[in-house]
């Protein structure tokens, strides 16, 4: 359960895979969170969503790497912000979220990502304002309590945005869906790590990052009548979060993001121009 007065801090994961992206490539620049939207470069953005949001002070930025840095002087001036501390990314998004969370030793905690370009305060605002209201609207359709639990509340927090949202507003875009028996999702790259109990969810996330090349030890961890399910349409987005609470052990929940850019990552050439539009028609 958050203790009031409730004050989030950040995460923001900006570490670049080795050799650079296509996207960091194709723009010439030194990390693909250094791809400019609309003249800005998108971390410059993120940040700067943070920065005004009145939910969240400040926090870390993981990534990219000291080399990546040292070479890139408008990195370098980027990472100046005194409301936030760089610090090297450890090997994969999940460890180096594990290695901020234990640098900040806060919560609870806001992650994103980087290129989150489209990322805004009232995006961030109404995140965590949900996250507050959900762990104090504590309902009979939450994971029972178990062992060491003993709270009540979700440790961790997921943010989804309605995929009938983002494609009535952008009906050519097209995005990565998850599609559950009582609706179809977008992820928000929205998350939010309420207390210690949390960080079992990124342990989880690490160990199924490290069985990326054994499709089947991540069936395993998540059940094979869960992805049966799935498969098949018939599995619950609260079915789905009840096994990988189950899973991960710890209790894990959901809020609905009602904003169809929350679910736009700059991670490509598409994405990049689809960013630029959207801030294009806001002048």
């Amino acid at each position: 359960m958050i203790d009031q007065p409730t004050n989030f801090r950040s995460i923001i994961l900006a570490g670049e895979r080795p050799g650079g992206s296509p996207i960091s490539h194709a723009f010439n620049v030194a990390a693909s969170v250094m791809v400019p939207v609309a003249g800005k470069p998108a971390l410059s953005r993120v940040m700067q969503a943070v920065e005004d949001s009145q939910q969240v002070g400040g926090g870390i930025i993981c990534g990219p790497s000291a080399d990546i840095v040292a070479a890139s002087t408008e990195l370098q001036s980027v990472l100046q912000n005194p409301d936030f501390q760089w610090l090297a990314p450890s090997s994969g998004p999940a460890a180096s979220a594990l290695s901020a969370l234990e640098t900040l030793d806060h919560f609870p905690i806001l992650l994103t990502a980087g290129d989150h370009a489209l990322l805004t305060a009232e995006i961030v605002d109404s995140f965590c304002s949900q996250v507050i209201s959900l762990d104090q609207g504590a309902g009979s359709d939450r994971i029972p309590s178990s062992g060491s639990w003993g709270e009540q509340g979700y440790d961790l927090v997921i943010g989804f945005v309605p995929y009938a949202l983002v494609r009535a507003t952008w009906p050519e875009s097209r995005r990565t869906v998850l599609k559950f028996s009582n609706g179809q999702f977008c992820g928000s790259n929205l998350f939010a790590i309420v207390n210690k109990e949390g960080l079992k969810a990124i342990n989880f996330w690490r160990q199924a990052e490290a069985d990326r090349k054994h499709p089947w030890r991540i069936a395993r961890r998540f059940g094979f009548m869960a992805l049966v399910l799935y498969l098949l349409r018939r599995l619950s987005l609260e079915d789905a979060l009840r096994g990988l609470s189950k899973a991960a052990g710890c209790r894990i929940g959901h809020v609905k993001v009602g904003f169809a850019r929350a679910a736009v990552d700059v991670d490509s050439i598409e994405d990049q121009q689809l960013a630029e539009q959207i801030l294009s028609r806001e002048k």
